[in-house]
């Protein structure tokens, strides 16, 4: 059976109500928990961008069973991997156990505000390796020092270490990506029902462990009102990764999606109360070998109603599947 997933989206709502709203997702019965981790919104119709990880931290105390988890961390820009190592061994503590780290290569749109350019694709991937190489270091207890290609840890060792570290997840979109995460990583993460990014991780290496997925949806009554609403803070969706990882900001966003019309949202989103909609949405994610999908409902004014239809229609068909 599939686990089904709740959205932090930290672009669409405020840190208290992120907060309330994951404890009303293991209220209403979901499976876990994923977050977003950004500086920016996509658009600016979305409005909000509050720091991931001290939302985590709250979020770890207000809620008992729900596993929390990045979705995801870019380790090598904003942040060094010591300080990501330290932060995520602190969020396992915090939660007794139920954090998980997701982990990317990020994209320009947040890691542009530290000043040190956006490199190429394949320099990201490098980074990231050798971010998780030393973040594992860490974990196991080591003092570390390290001089590499990308990074240098003089002298770190993490002091509040949880009995088992966190999972470490990587999100893949290609060849290269999936070969990484299966090397090194524990579960894989990806925002496409993509079978071949399932088989090429389990290729690596990635067999038998956890695959999390992503869906955006937009629940209402209104059918009408929930594709309004999935257009105007949700467009940038269909654009793809290889776009999406280089622009800078919301007015680039925005540039590049001004022509995305509303039936062109309406046919790659489910919207509305459509439960079967939602369900042959997910089928996808099962059928590619998915284990896990984070089900995202857009807009942050809309969690409540979405909370209830969820408990008592939607995670009852999904359950099905």
């Amino acid at each position: 059976m599939v686990q089904i997933g709740y959205t932090m989206m930290t672009e669409q709502a405020g840190p208290r109500e992120l907060v309330a709203h994951v404890v009303g997702a293991e209220r209403a019965g979901f499976d876990f928990s994923v977050t977003s981790d950004h500086y920016f919104p996509w658009l600016e119709s979305q409005g909000h961008a509050s720091y991931a990880w001290s939302v985590l931290g709250a979020a770890a105390q207000a809620t008992e069973r729900i596993p929390l988890m990045t979705y995801v961390t870019c380790p090598t820009t904003r942040y060094h991997p010591a300080v990501v190592a330290q932060k995520a061994a602190t969020m396992q503590l915090l939660s007794e156990g139920r954090f998980r780290l997701g982990l990317g290569s990020g994209e320009n749109l947040n890691e542009h505000v530290v000043g040190g350019g956006w490199p190429a694709a394949h320099v990201r991937l490098a980074r990231l390796e050798e971010a998780v190489e030393i973040i594992r270091f860490l974990f196991a207890g080591e003092n570390v020092n390290h001089h590499g290609a990308h990074f240098d840890v003089e002298n770190a060792q993490l002091w509040d270490l949880p009995d088992a570290p966190p999972p470490i997840g990587i999100a893949v979109s290609g060849d290269r990506s999936c070969e990484l995460a299966g090397h090194h990583a524990d579960l894989v993460i990806a925002t496409e029902p993509k079978p071949e990014l399932i088989a090429a991780f389990d290729g690596h290496g990635g067999e038998g462990k956890p695959k999390v997925g992503q869906l955006p949806i937009c629940y209402d009554p209104d059918r009408d009102a929930a594709i309004a609403r999935a257009h105007d803070q949700f467009r940038w969706f269909g654009s793809g990764w290889p776009v999406n990882s280089e622009l800078p900001g919301p007015a680039a966003f925005e540039g590049a999606t001004q022509f995305v019309r509303t039936e062109d949202v309406a046919g790659s989103i489910p919207c509305g109360d459509d439960v079967q909609a939602v369900v042959e949405a997910v089928r996808p994610y099962v059928d590619a070998g998915f284990t896990e999908v984070a089900l995202v409902q857009i807009g942050g004014d809309h969690q409540e109603p979405y909370l209830e239809w969820a408990e008592h229609k939607l995670l009852p068909a999904l359950r099905e599947l």
